[in-house]
Parts: structure tokens; C-alpha cells; sequence
């Protein structure tokens, strides 16, 4: 028995590629010159979070699916321990059916990432980072930039960007969500990629030198 943020879970006794993964981790293979497998490392710790996700309903790495990166990669095991717990995308206990990832860094902070993190609070009932919703919805983890400051605040919600977020922005996508909906990834105002809300505003005709 593990635990983690104070609550208990199992690690599984075993963990095996299926189809999919096993398919995935041969092609991310042959990227890579003979005797530098271990170079696909991170990319088969997000195939084994995504099987887990497809298996479970939550996307994590066990020990055992560390264990079997590392056997067939040629790796020690301790040598993908070491990978799997330094980066925050790797989750290394089992989270919640939604992801939630509050970038608090300055751009987002300054935009408003405390209204951000509170809407989801309020939203979840959830009151500390990494902490799981009673439901188990949601888990909610603080993450460095996720480089969108462009379009701060941004909630990333598993793999996907939710941008120009406010508390209502913020209450409406939680709610969306716990109703089986997915709603548009990207600006919650519109914005056409990174431009000035409103539009463009520069550039927005063409110039041409006269003819000599």
C-alpha cells in the first residue's frame, strides 16, 4: 500500500503493454540508433500513463509500468524512477478522470491565476494542490509555464489548453465536463490564435513599394 497527499492506494502486481502501447513503443524504438533505446525513455512513460488512462480511467505510471519501460528499453530500473519522478507530467499515483493543471507562473499570475485556482476549488471541493475530488472527477495540480502566456490565464485540462480563463469561464468548463461534454480547446473569448483581443490590429493590410 502507497500513499500519496495523505491517501492510500494500491500499486498493481503486475503491468503488461498491451496491443496498442506494445505497437507504439516498437515504432518510438526504431527512432533511435542500435544501443540508445533508453533515449525513447520519456515518450514510453507517456504510453504507459496513456494505457493506464484507457485501462483505468486514470492516467498514471505504476512502479511495474516503470519496470517495463526499463526491461524494454535495456534500462536499470532505478535509471527510469529517476525520469518518471523528475517530471511534473508523469503522474506517479493514480489522479482523477480530469486532469487539472492551474499554471500559476508570472504571466498567468498576473492575468489572474488566483481566480483561476479558486473557480476550481469552489467548482471541486478540492483545497489542496494534487489533492482528488470526493467524486473522483478531478485532481488538481499547481504546474509551471505551460507557454501560452500569450493568452494567460491558462487551465490545461489532461492535454488540452483552455486559455483567457476567469473564475465563470473556469466554473462553466468544470460543470461542461462532468456533463460527458469536451468543450473548444484554445481562447475562451476567441481570440484568432495569439492577436489582440478584438483582432489584429497591425498588418492587416498589404503594402506594396511603387513601381520605379
Amino acid at each position: 500500500m502507497a500513499e500519496s497527499n495523505g491517501a492510500a492506494f494500491e500499486q498493481p502486481a503486475s503491468f503488461a503493454f498491451d496491443a496498442e502501447s506494445a505497437a507504439e513503443i516498437d515504432r518510438l524504438v526504431t527512432k533511435y540508433p542500435p544501443g540508445k533505446q533508453a533515449s525513447a525513455v520519456i515518450p514510453a512513460l507517456y504510453v504507459v500513463q496513456k494505457q493506464m488512462k484507457r485501462q483505468t480511467g486514470s492516467a498514471w505510471v505504476p512502479l511495474k509500468g516503470m519496470d517495463a519501460v526499463g526491461a524494454r528499453l535495456g534500462m536499470p530500473p532505478i535509471r527510469v524512477y529517476e525520469v518518471a519522478t523528475f517530471y511534473f507530467m508523469f503522474n506517479t499515483h493514480p489522479i482523477g478522470k480530469f486532469h487539472l493543471q492551474v499554471c500559476t507562473t508570472t504571466p498567468c499570475w498576473l492575468r489572474g491565476s488566483d481566480a483561476v485556482t479558486a473557480a476550481c476549488r469552489e467548482a471541486t471541493g478540492i483545497q489542496e494542490w494534487g489533492e482528488t475530488s470526493a467524486d473522483g472527477l478531478f485532481t488538481m495540480t499547481e504546474v509551471e509555464c505551460v507557454g501560452a502566456c500569450v493568452n494567460a490565464p491558462i487551465l490545461q485540462v489532461d492535454d488540452d489548453f483552455y486559455e483567457d480563463m476567469d473564475a465563470e469561464r473556469v466554473k462553466s468548463l468544470i460543470e461542461a465536463l462532468r456533463r460527458g461534454e469536451r468543450p473548444a480547446l484554445g481562447s475562451a473569448i476567441g481570440r484568432q490564435t495569439s492577436a489582440p483581443e478584438g483582432g489584429p490590429n497591425t498588418l492587416t493590410t498589404l503594402q506594396f513599394a511603387p513601381e520605379t
